[in-house]
């Protein structure tokens, strides 16, 4: 609740300089989630990331959700955990 949706001045320094996205190709080709919302500010990284990523690949876009709703939000953190665990199931134990 005491969260302000912002940036602080003092952390964004921080932020330019580490941009792990840049390094998708080098994640790729393993599986990867992207999970972002709809309203997120950071959308358009994620649809970046993604487009720079190799197969498999997925990005959920979450209908009404806010970078930071996504983090305590009921109505957008179940249905995120539940496609978690759909894509770890999927992807990390051993068939």
């Amino acid at each position: 609740p005491n969260a302000s949706n912002k940036f602080h001045f003092a952390t964004l320094g921080l932020f330019a300089g580490y941009y792990p996205l840049e390094h998708m190709e080098a994640i790729s080709p393993r599986p990867v989630l992207i999970i972002a919302g709809e309203k997120a500010q950071t959308l358009r990284f994620s649809k970046e990331a993604y487009e720079k990523a190799k197969e498999p690949k997925e990005l959920v876009v979450v209908p009404g959700a806010s970078h930071f709703a996504m983090y305590d939000k009921e109505e957008f953190v179940a249905p995120t955990v539940a496609k978690l665990a759909d894509f770890f199931r999927k992807n990390l134990i051993s068939k």
